[in-house]
């Protein structure tokens, strides 16, 4: 899907994610910011060729007899089988990669309230070396001033906002280091629904955030 997209993921991450080295909630993320960018995409696929090429000009290994058997026999007596693959309908808003984390479409996440209007959804995620929440933020909204102990991606879904590092629409995504420091504010015009993940706390300025923030888990 073609999108005007302004914003891409770093060199490093596309690296990481060809290499399936990224943990799941990332690898979520860049999957869907890919399922939306033509050039990142592009950028991913010359990685993932680049590796197989590599592959192809490692010599062979070879593996005992046993093991050879052993998975001759799991094909034989069928004692493996792939998973069921649910379908679901396409969503104007969550690309693929998102809807077997929500059930499905936007109509099936399970919003909590974090004040002003905001809410988020924590996706499930088994590897716990990140978090990713959608966010919901209505119009004109601004997210309390903070800053970041480890690295923040945000991926717009819907809507847009803007904050220091520029304006961000759907398919753009911001990543945020240590040294960002911002207030991003959903654009007027409508809400903004993001895809977040942070693989440390954030650290926000003011006190009713800080207090807050266990209970929230960001």
């Amino acid at each position: 899907m073609t999108q005007d997209i302004n914003h891409h993921l770093t060199d490093d991450l596309i690296m990481a994610y060809s290499a399936g080295i990224l943990p799941e909630a990332v690898n979520l993320i860049v999957a869907t910011h890919i399922s939306l960018c033509d050039e990142c995409r592009a950028a991913v696929e010359s990685h993932d060729a680049l590796g197989g090429a590599v592959i192809e000009n490692t010599e062979a290994v070879e593996v005992s007899e046993a093991c050879l058997s052993g998975a001759l026999d799991l094909i034989r007596n069928g004692a493996w089988s792939a998973p069921e693959t649910p379908v679901y309908k396409d969503d104007p808003v969550l690309p693929a990669p998102l809807r077997d984390y929500v059930g499905g479409s936007l109509d099936d996440v399970n919003w909590r309230p974090v004040g002003m209007g905001v809410k988020q959804a924590i996706l499930p995620t088994e590897d716990g070396e990140a978090t990713a929440r959608l966010l919901f933020i209505p119009a004109g909204t601004a997210i309390p001033d903070h800053g970041h102990k480890g690295m923040e991606l945000t991926l717009v879904l819907k809507g847009a906002f803007s904050d220091d590092d520029g304006y961000f629409a759907r398919g753009d995504i911001e990543v945020a280091h240590e040294d960002v420091h911002h207030t991003p504010v959903a654009d007027i015009s409508e809400d903004c629904i993001c895809l977040a993940v942070t693989d440390a706390p954030l650290q926000f300025k003011g006190l009713i955030p800080r207090l807050a923030q266990p209970f929230l888990k960001i």
